[in-house]
């Protein structure tokens, strides 16, 4: 799904007042912690997730990973925190401005 600037927008807004409920640590994604991540993104749609892998290197592969498994649109990402969401297919919770 593409999300356009006002979507985005919005989305930050929404994310600002979350807390990380996923924390991914040095030992990278494993398959318990990709679990977490779907389940999260089904239930929540919006969800701050906290990754702390090593380099800048490391971190934007743990993101780009993190995107094509979830198949979620990156928000935003913030030192260390990186926001994901992911409309659910039958029952969204959040309502996207049109524009």
């Amino acid at each position: 799904m593409t999300l356009n600037k006002l979507q985005e927008k919005f989305l930050r807004s929404l994310a600002h007042a979350l807390k990380p409920i996923i924390w991914v640590g040095q030992h990278g994604l494993s398959d318990n912690v990709k679990d977490e991540i779907k389940n999260a993104l089904e239930y929540h749609e919006l969800v701050k997730i906290k990754i702390n892998v090593g380099d800048r290197d490391a971190k934007a592969e743990c993101i780009e990973q993190i995107q094509q498994l979830s198949k979620a649109n990156l928000i935003q990402k913030i030192g260390n925190t990186a926001t994901f969401y992911r409309r659910h297919p039958k029952k969204p919770k959040i309502e996207l401005p049109r524009r």
